[in-house]
C-alpha cells in the first residue's frame, strides 16, 4: 500500500481556505486521474478539485460544511491499490504522477479531452494529466465520513446530545442536510435508520423531539418554544463569500472616506431607446445604457477610474475600464467585472452583463473573474429600491447605484407630463475625487441618460 495524502492547493489569488461543499467520492472508490474529487467553495467561487492521483480513497479527511486551512489534507489515496483493481475495459491504469506540479492553474474543471491538439498535456487545477472521459459523477456508496473530534460535535443550542456513535457523520440527502440547518441539528449525532445507515427526514424530526423533551433548565429558559415547534431563532456561520464580503465592506468604510451624492433624472429618452433597440431585435437594457454612460463619463472625469497606491502615495488612473456589476446570488453578492467595458457597444454588455450574471447565480465565475475591476455598478432599481449609498468596492475609487425607473408628474417643456424617473446616486473615495470631479461625472451620465442624443457632444 502506498498512500499519497492530497493536501488543499491554493485555489489562487492567495485564498488561505475553503469549505468542502460536497464529496463527489466515498471512501473505497476507485478514482483516476484529474476525476473530481469535491465540490470547495472559497471566498470567491465555488470550484472542483480533480485527484492529482489514480487509485482508491482511502479516507475522506474532511466533512461537508467544514472549512479547510489551505495545505491541510482533505483526501488519502492508495495508488498502489489502483494496479490490483481493473478498470471496466481491463485496460491499464492511467499513468500516475509522483507529486503536483509546482504551479496551481486555478482552473475550475479538467478541460474537455477534444480541447488540445492529441499529444498536447491540457492544464487543470491540480497536476496534469488525461481529462475525465465520463461526465458523470461517480456513484457515492452508503458509507459513513471520518468523523470530527466528539468535542467539536456537541449539538447546537437547545438539542441534547443524541445516541449516535462517537465516530462517523452519516450521510443525508442535501434536502435532510437543509432541514437539520435549519432546526440547528448537528448530523453527526443523528443515528441514521435509511439504506446504509443514511439519515432520513424522520431521523431528524425524532431526534428534534427527543432533545426538545430532556433539554435542559439553562437553555428551556432562554427562549421559549414556538408553537409549531421550530427554534425561535436560526443561526447561520458566516464563510465563503459572505464572510469575504463582510471584511472587504469592513475594510472599504473605514479606509476609504465615502462621500455619496445623488441626481434624480428624466430618462423618458433612454427608455424608449431601450425598447426601439429591442425591437429591431438587438440585446438592450437600462443597466447596459447606463453601463455605456458611465464609460463616456469615465473618460470624461478620469479620477473616478483609479486606485490608491498605498505604497508610493499616488493616485493610479487606469485607461481602461473593468466594470464590476454587482450580482445577489444564493452564496451572497459577487462582483463579478467585465473586462474593456469602454470598448464594448449597448449591445455587447447587455449580452456581457446577462451572461456574467447567469454565470455568477449558478456559481460558475472563476476566482480571475472576480477581481481586476476598476469601478462598479450596483442595480438596486431591480428590487424596487429608488436610491441608496452604496459602499466602494475595495481597490476602487467609485461605485454607481442606479435606482428604479419610475413613472411620476415631472417637469417637461414647461408643464407637467407623466415621465420615466430614476435616481443615480455614486459614492466616491474623497482621498482621489473632490467633489467637483464627482458631480461633474454624476451629470456626465444623467446627460447621457436623458438625452441619448448627446452622446454625440462627449466623444
Amino acid at each position: 500500500m502506498t498512500v499519497h495524502e492530497f493536501r488543499l492547493p491554493d485555489l489562487g489569488e492567495g485564498l488561505t481556505e475553503s469549505e468542502i461543499v460536497e464529496w463527489l467520492v466515498a471512501v473505497g472508490d476507485r478514482v483516476t486521474l484529474n476525476q473530481p474529487l469535491a465540490d470547495v467553495e472559497t471566498a470567491k467561487a465555488v470550484v472542483q478539485l480533480p485527484s492529482p492521483f489514480a487509485g482508491v480513497i482511502t479516507a475522506l479527511h474532511a466533512e461537508p460544511g467544514t472549512t479547510v486551512q489551505v495545505g491541510a489534507p482533505i483526501v488519502s489515496i492508495d495508488v498502489l491499490a489502483d494496479a490490483a483493481l481493473p478498470s471496466a475495459a481491463d485496460a491499464p491504469a492511467a499513468p500516475v504522477e509522483a507529486a503536483p506540479p509546482a504551479h496551481v492553474d486555478p482552473v475550475a474543471e479538467a478541460a474537455p479531452a477534444d480541447a488540445a491538439p492529441a499529444g498536447q498535456r491540457q492544464s487543470v487545477l491540480v497536476g496534469y494529466g488525461p481529462a475525465v472521459e465520463s461526465g458523470r459523477r461517480p456513484t457515492r456508496k452508503p458509507r459513513t465520513l471520518p468523523g470530527r473530534p466528539a468535542a467539536d460535535r456537541a449539538a447546537s443550542v437547545g438539542l441534547e446530545v443524541g445516541t449516535a456513535p462517537a465516530r462517523g457523520a452519516a450521510l443525508a440527502t442535501p434536502p435532510v442536510r437543509k432541514l437539520a440547518h435549519d432546526l440547528g441539528v448537528d448530523l453527526a449525532q443523528v443515528v441514521g435508520t435509511g439504506e446504509g445507515g443514511q439519515v432520513t427526514r424522520a431521523d431528524v424530526t425524532r431526534f428534534v423531539e427527543r432533545a426538545r423533551g430532556g433539554a435542559s433548565a439553562a437553555s428551556s429558559s432562554t427562549e421559549p418554544a414556538r408553537a409549531d415547534g421550530r427554534p425561535a431563532e436560526v443561526r447561520h456561520p458566516v464563510k465563503g463569500v459572505r464572510k469575504a464580503t463582510a471584511e472587504a465592506m469592513v475594510r472599504s468604510a473605514f479606509t476609504a472616506p465615502h462621500v455619496t451624492e445623488f441626481l434624480t433624472v428624466d430618462v423618458t429618452a433612454a427608455s424608449e431607446l431601450v425598447a426601439r433597440l429591442k425591437a429591431r431585435g438587438q440585446s438592450a437594457s437600462m443597466l447596459a445604457l447606463v453601463s455605456k454612460a458611465l464609460c463616456l463619463a469615465v473618460a470624461r472625469n478620469p479620477s473616478l477610474n483609479a486606485r490608491w497606491d498605498e505604497s508610493s502615495n499616488e493616485i493610479v488612473e487606469l485607461r481602461d475600464v473593468h466594470l464590476g456589476i454587482a450580482v445577489a446570488t444564493p452564496r451572497g453578492l459577487l462582483v463579478p467585472s467585465i473586462r474593456d467595458a469602454h470598448a464594448m457597444t449597448v449591445a455587447q454588455l447587455a449580452d456581457a452583463i446577462r451572461e456574467l450574471a447567469v454565470t455568477a447565480r449558478e456559481g460558475r465565475t472563476p476566482p480571475s473573474g472576480l477581481t481586476g475591476g476598476t469601478i462598479t455598478i450596483t442595480n438596486i432599481g431591480v428590487f424596487g429600491v429608488d436610491a441608496g449609498t452604496p459602499i466602494i468596492n475595495p481597490g476602487e475609487a467609485a461605485i454607481l447605484a442606479m435606482g428604479a425607473v419610475r413613472r411620476l408628474p415631472w417637469e417637461f417643456e414647461g408643464g407637467i407630463a407623466l415621465r420615466d424617473v430614476m435616481t443615480l446616486s455614486v459614492s466616491f473615495d474623497h482621498r482621489m475625487v473632490d467633489g467637483e470631479q464627482g458631480s461633474r461625472f454624476l451629470t456626465d451620465i444623467g446627460g447621457v441618460l436623458h438625452d441619448p442624443a448627446s452622446v454625440l457632444a462627449l466623444v
